[in-house]
């Protein structure tokens, strides 16, 4: 399948396909007085079909239009088994029965010019934001250790139910049961009466899935509207009703959820901005904010010598890494780091370096690449995710998120 991204708001796909059977056609061919009968055996047909999916409406994209084209006559072959007379020996007289039953067979493959396809449910396609869900994930407390070596790498994952977008996170704090986040999320509530926030805290791993440590869910029913609700949760393993109660605690969760219903005619404009970011926490400089870099992962990365890739952030003096992946030429990180600022990084620059370190005697430490960010832009954007080239590197690159989170 071949799939084109255009400039319009459409998708088109190109398909290869086969069909095969078994059919039952005779044909009857007559030439100088004779008369044979052919039977159309082991037939397949190949065709390209070229789909585009488009909404009738852009800014309604319930019901959309699917055209369908061939983009060449469909290729059909098969093979003749004689029935009567051998008249299929007269020259050209094969190859002629054999391109009529070809012509017969493309034709009968006919395709709809349009079909009207319903994508979803327009009663929910037309559920519009009603208010935001205020959410302050303050801390946990002695949570389960997943890690028998050390301490867990704890975060915490927001979703609410009902919703296509992606859950939000917090940072990750490394080797700590007792986590302390303070940071604070807005969601968008469609359903007050029936929406619930779930928060999972996950134990990180830098290889493979990330444990769960505990969960629990809010059901926004219960909230009082503007009225701030500081809640100690407990964690389960599943909110199954019917699963067995643990007597070994996996810890406990504090937030804080606030429901703010929308006034008439007040509904924010940028609610479903991909570049809008978190608020930063309290304690942060009213005319600075919260520069947060999120290093996700890397591709093509290449080592002379070894390839156990981590990455080096320096920042105003300040040093951070992230842990070190081994044997990995396309790692995956997903750390967070977060620099308090004073005032905005207009003309700053963020160092990023990939270092691959081994514990031979030789060689211990190669460098993989680096590159250098002016964070003037992120500022502006408030938010840039973008995969930046490795400068001495060869083909590899390091995508990186930035985010400038304010009080305001």
């Amino acid at each position: 399948m071949k799939v084109y991204a255009t400039d319009d708001k459409e998708i088109i796909m190109e398909l290869s396909m086969k069909w095969a059977g078994n059919p039952n056609i005779l044909v009857a061919a007559k030439a100088f007085g004779l008369k044979a009968t052919v039977q159309v055996v082991d037939l397949l047909v190949y065709a390209t079909p070229r789909i585009t999916l488009k909404p009738l409406v852009p800014s309604f994209p319930c019901f959309a239009n699917i055209f369908v084209s061939l983009m060449d006559k469909p290729q059909v072959d098969f093979g003749l088994k004689l029935l009567g007379a051998d008249v299929m020996a007269i020259p050209g007289l094969y190859r002629f029965v054999q391109e009529l039953i070809k012509d017969q067979v493309a034709n009968m493959y006919l395709w709809p010019k349009t079909l009207n396809v319903q994508l979803m449910d327009p009663s929910k396609a037309m559920k519009k934001p009603v208010g935001l869900l205020a959410v302050k994930v303050i801390k946990a407390i002695k949570l389960k250790k997943k890690d028998l070596l050390g301490g867990s790498d704890p975060y915490v994952k927001l979703t609410l139910s009902g919703e296509k977008l992606p859950g939000k996170k917090t940072a990750v704090k490394h080797s700590n049961l007792n986590p302390e986040w303070n940071e604070e999320f807005d969601l968008v509530v469609k359903e007050p009466e029936t929406q619930e926030l779930q928060l999972i805290v996950y134990d990180w791993e830098q290889v493979g899935k990330h444990d769960k440590i505990g969960m629990n869910v809010i059901q926004l029913k219960d909230l009082t509207p503007e009225e701030p609700k500081l809640m100690t949760l407990e964690l389960l393993k599943s909110m199954e009703p019917n699963e067995p109660v643990s007597e070994k605690s996996r810890g406990q969760l504090v937030v804080e959820v606030e429901y703010k219903p929308f006034k008439e005619d007040d509904i924010p404009d940028n609610l479903d901005d991909p570049n809008s970011v978190e608020k930063a926490p309290e304690g942060t400089p009213s005319g600075g904010g919260l520069l947060v870099v999120i290093v996700h992962e890397a591709e093509d990365l290449e080592g002379k010598y070894h390839t156990n890739p981590s990455v080096r952030l320096l920042f105003k003096g300040e040093e951070r890494k992230t842990k070190r992946v081994k044997k990995n030429r396309e790692p995956r990180w997903d750390e967070d780091f977060q620099f308090p600022l004073d005032e905005p990084p207009i003309n700053d620059k963020l160092h990023v370096e990939v270092i691959s370190t081994s514990s031979r005697l030789l060689h211990p430490k190669e460098p993989l690449g680096y590159v250098v960010i002016n964070l003037g832009d992120v500022v502006s954007n408030r938010r840039i995710n973008e995969k930046y080239h490795l400068i001495d590197s060869k083909n590899g690159r390091i995508q990186i998120e930035l985010q400038w989170r304010t009080s305001s």
